[in-house]
C-alpha cells in the first residue's frame, strides 16, 4: 500500500470573516493523481496557495511524507520537493524557453558566485549538464523545437507546456498543477493527459491537479476531491464523482 505523500488535517483559512477553506481534510497517496474540482469560488486555488505556503492557514496542519510543513516558507516547501504551476502562466516572457528552464534548475546547481564569475571548468560542465537536462524535458513534452523562442511569442497552450517543463526540471516529488489544460484544444488536451500519466511513472511523481475540463479530470485522475464554498462535499473515484448527487447539483449539473 502506498504511503501518504500529502495529508491535510482540518485546514481552515478566512479572508475578512469569509471562510475560503473550511475544516478541509483529505490525503494524497504517493504515486496518485488527485483532481480538485468545484465551481468558481470553491476554494481550489486558495488550497494550492496554502500548500505552496503563499497563504498560511488559520487552523489545521499539512504533512508531506509524514513531516509537518505548516509553518514553512515557500522556498522551504520547494526544498521538500513540492513544485507548482499557476492558473495564469508565470514565465519570464522575454527570456528564451531554454533560459526559463535553466532558471528552474538554479537551486540544484552546486557552485558558488565566485566560480560562476570566472567560469571554471567545473562550472562549465555543470551548466552543460543543466542544458542537456533542459532539452531532455522539453523533448519529452514535445516542445524541444521551441527552446530558443521567447514565451511571449508562443501560443498559450505551448506556454503552459513550457511552465510544466520548468516545474519538472526542478525534480519534484509532488507536482501541483493549476488548470494545466487551459488554452489547449481537444487534441492538445488528450496529448497532455497521456503525457502526465507517462511523466508520473517516469519521474515517480505524485500529482494534484485543478482543472475545469471534466473529461480531462475523469481520464487522468485516480481520485477526485470536490469543493464547494470551501468545504469538501465529495471524494472518490471519477466514476463515483460523476454519479454523486451533491456534485451534480453543485458543479456537474
Amino acid at each position: 500500500m502506498n504511503k501518504q505523500a500529502l495529508n491535510f488535517k482540518d485546514i481552515t483559512i478566512a479572508f475578512g470573516g469569509l471562510k475560503a477553506i473550511d475544516s478541509l481534510s483529505f490525503d494524497v497517496k504517493e504515486g496518485e493523481i488527485v483532481g480538485i474540482i468545484g465551481p468558481n469560488g470553491a476554494g481550489k486555488t486558495t488550497l494550492f496557495n496554502i500548500i505552496s505556503r503563499f497563504y498560511k492557514q488559520d487552523t489545521g496542519k499539512i504533512e508531506v511524507f509524514g513531516e509537518d510543513v505548516s509553518s514553512l516558507k515557500p522556498h522551504d516547501v520547494i526544498n521538500k520537493g513540492i513544485v507548482r504551476t499557476f492558473q495564469n502562466v508565470e514565465l519570464f516572457k522575454h527570456m528564451t524557453v531554454l533560459d526559463n528552464l535553466l532558471i528552474g534548475q538554479h537551486r540544484n546547481l552546486n557552485y558558488n558566485i565566485f566560480s560562476s564569475l570566472i567560469m571554471t571548468r567545473r562550472v562549465k560542465r555543470i551548466e552543460e549538464d543543466a542544458k542537456k537536462r533542459a532539452f531532455e524535458i522539453l523533448n519529452i513534452l514535445g516542445i524541444g523545437n521551441y527552446a530558443y523562442y521567447y514565451p511571449i511569442n508562443l501560443p498559450y497552450g505551448i506556454q503552459k507546456k513550457v511552465e510544466l517543463a520548468r516545474a519538472l526540471i526542478s525534480n519534484p516529488k509532488i507536482l501541483i498543477l493549476d488548470e494545466p489544460a487551459a488554452g489547449m484544444n481537444d487534441t492538445e488536451t488528450i496529448d497532455l493527459s497521456n503525457k502526465l500519466k507517462e511523466l508520473k511513472d517516469k519521474f515517480n511523481l505524485t500529482i494534484i491537479v485543478i482543472e475545469h475540463h471534466m473529461p480531462f479530470v475523469m481520464n487522468i485522475c485516480d481520485r477526485v476531491v470536490v469543493l464547494n464554498f470551501g468545504k469538501k462535499i465529495a471524494e472518490g473515484t471519477p466514476n463515483e464523482i460523476k454519479t454523486n448527487p451533491q456534485v451534480i447539483e453543485a458543479y456537474l449539473g
